[in-house]
């Protein structure tokens, strides 16, 4: 695969918990090309959101290695780690992850201030009316329903015009209609901005718009097929 913007290889997690350590994913081997778009799908419990938690350098994978954009993850540190992810990518999950005491025109622009742009607070509101909630941008996560703060969310990855969007679940705490709109939207973002996608999800409908499905089972890979197909 020709300018991979991750390759993983061989890529381990272990983590201790109460009963000792536990094997989470087992050797993991693949990669995602520039402006792809992939699902990860497979049971719970399969290492869904764990795999793209090494992903996104928000877990250290304790084996093998994991590269994104060139540059070796496994190898930083957390400072390192944390503005790699400021310039690079967006993250969105499934619980929103919004500052509550940050209204939705101040959680947007954290990141872009975050990173030095001087007209944060004009480009917030830009990503604020891209996702229809412009009217909503002095309001407080607590005073927004949940599609209302997905779309936030969204605007808050997208903002940057990161090179890679993650998105862990966007749709699972969203009714159907909300599910749907969003799903739209992250869409519509990815293409716009033309950033490459990795997203976890049990919709299959969701998967079903990727250009790739890599599915995975008791922390291994199980398949990767064409969402076509």
């Amino acid at each position: 695969m020709s300018d991979p913007v991750f390759s993983l290889q061989d890529a381990a997690l272990s983590l201790d918990g109460n009963a000792g350590r536990v094997d989470i994913l087992h050797g993991i081997t693949m990669e995602v090309s520039r402006g792809e778009t992939v699902g990860l799908v497979g049971p719970s419990g399969s290492g869904k959101s764990s795999l793209l938690m090494i992903m996104g350098g928000l877990e250290r994978a304790t084996g093998g290695t994991v590269r994104a954009l060139g540059q070796d993850l496994t190898q930083m540190n957390e400072d390192a780690l944390a503005r790699f992810r400021r310039n690079h990518m967006g993250v969105v999950f499934q619980s929103f992850h919004l500052i509550p005491t940050m209204t939705a025109l101040e959680n947007v622009a954290t990141p872009l201030e975050l990173a030095g742009d001087r007209d944060a607070f004009d480009r917030a509101a830009e990503e604020l009316k891209v996702v229809g909630l412009a009217h909503r941008s002095g309001h407080y996560p607590s005073q927004m329903s949940g599609g209302e703060q997905q779309r936030v969310a969204l605007a808050r990855a997208s903002a940057p015009r990161p090179d890679i969007l993650l998105a862990d679940e966007p749709t699972g705490n969203l009714d159907g209609a909300n599910g749907s709109a969003i799903m739209d939207l992250l869409f519509g973002l990815r293409d716009q901005h033309g950033a490459t996608l990795v997203l976890v999800t049990h919709a299959r409908d969701l998967a079903d718009r990727c250009d790739r499905v890599i599915r995975l089972a008791d922390g291994r890979l199980a398949q990767l097929d064409r969402a076509a197909e």
